[in-house]
Order: C-alpha cells, then structure tokens, then sequence
C-alpha cells in the first residue's frame, strides 16, 4: 500500500525570513490524517533567507536530523557544538533530557534549503548527544548510502530509534531498490527532482507512506535526490 503526499497538499507557512512546508502537524498546522508516520514525525522542507535562523530554543525527548540541500547552516549548541552544516553533511541532535540551540543561515545572500527531520526516541529521558558526518555525492550517485541507523552501521550517524536512513542521488533512468523486512515500513521525501516511485510519478517536494509492500524501487526521471526511511 502506497500513500502519496503531494508537495502541494502540504502544510505552508511563508514567514518572509522563513518559507515551510510540513508533511506532518507542526506548529499551527494541524492535520488529523497527517500527525506522524510511524516513529517518523516531523518532516519540514525549509528554505531560510540570506542571514536569517531560528534564535536559541529548546527541545526534549526527540531525535532530530538535519539534511542541506543548498546554502549553509550554523549551528551552536547548549552542549558546546558549534559547526557549519553544508549539502552532503548529515547532522544528528539527539534533545533528550533537553538542550537548546540555535540556527542560522551565515551567508547574507544565499538562500538555506534544508530537511529537518524529527523522530521520536526509543525512550525518553535518554542524555542529549550530537554527531554529523559528511557523504559525498559519489556515494549516493546510483545507491542507496546509509545515513542514519540505530548502530551507527557502514559509518553512518548513530541513532537512538530502530530507523533506518538512506539518502540516494539519481540520473535519469538510474535505479535503486530497497528490501522491506516482514512488518517494516517506508517513507519517500523527493528533496530534489523527478522519480518514479515502483510505477508511481513524484516530483521534488512529493512524499509517500509505503506499508505492506515487500520492496522499494526508485527510478531517476530528472536529476533527483531522495530520501528513504525504513521504519519500524
């Protein structure tokens, strides 16, 4: 069984500073039929002005990726990390107990688009940890690159959620294809270009809910990059 959820069918908010859209409820966006997939919470696709960010905040009790796809991003946090994040950089906070931080586009001109994923924690009250590792385009062009895992598995960052994160880079009529182990699930996140989805069209921006399905097959239509959550 496969769910599309188009770009277009997204939650909006344009803040000026700020242009987002959620796949899931966030903020004041609410959405009964599109609250969570699985453990998979937050999916927002924000694009931050030239010098702009979100100012020092906090969060508990929640795994959080963050996935450039054009620009850069700085980042401070109440544990001492301090990093600029650029295209290719996985980067992994996990809040637990709590932490804040903030951040903030560093270039006065470029606009900073970026994934921001959210999942929840195998339990909570766990301690707060960071990490953030870079994968080439190479390593995606034409594979599926394990970016994120419960084991920190093929040099991938380590997370506390029994989620799989794979991220793939595709030209046109290039094929990737995933396994779903009996009682797994997927979710598709088009970031960048056209796929096709097992016989299905996606467009940048274009997620999809996959369950019950034994496997995954992305095809490249135009120049596309993508993300594929195995879940739990």
């Amino acid at each position: 069984m496969i769910n599309i959820r188009k770009s277009e069918e997204r939650g909006h908010a344009d803040h000026g500073w700020l242009n987002t859209h959620f796949s899931f409820s966030f903020a004041d966006y609410f959405d009964a039929e599109h609250v969570q997939f699985r453990t998979l919470r937050v999916l927002n696709d924000d694009r931050v002005a030239g010098g702009a960010g979100f100012p020092t905040h906090p969060h508990r009790d929640m795994e959080i990726v963050t996935y450039v796809l054009e620009g850069a991003l700085e980042h401070r946090d109440s544990m001492g990390n301090g990093s600029v994040i650029k295209p290719g950089d996985v980067q992994y906070m996990s809040a637990g107990t709590g932490i804040t931080h903030s951040e903030f586009n560093p270039s006065k001109t470029e606009t900073l688009h970026l994934l921001q994923i959210w999942m929840l924690p195998e339990k909570a009250g766990l301690k707060p940890a960071y990490d953030q590792k870079n994968f080439s385009r190479a390593e995606k062009q034409g594979k599926l690159r394990l970016v994120a895992s419960p084991d920190g598995s093929d040099g991938s960052v380590k997370i506390r959620q029994d989620n799989l994160l794979y991220a793939t880079v595709l030209d046109k009529d290039e094929k990737v294809r995933h396994e779903l182990k009996p009682g797994r699930h997927a979710y598709i996140q088009v970031a960048k270009g056209k796929v096709k989805l097992n016989s299905v069209a996606l467009k940048e921006g274009d997620g999809a809910e996959i369950s019950a399905e034994k496997a995954v097959e992305l095809t490249g239509v135009d120049d596309a990059e993508v993300l594929l959550f195995d879940l739990a």
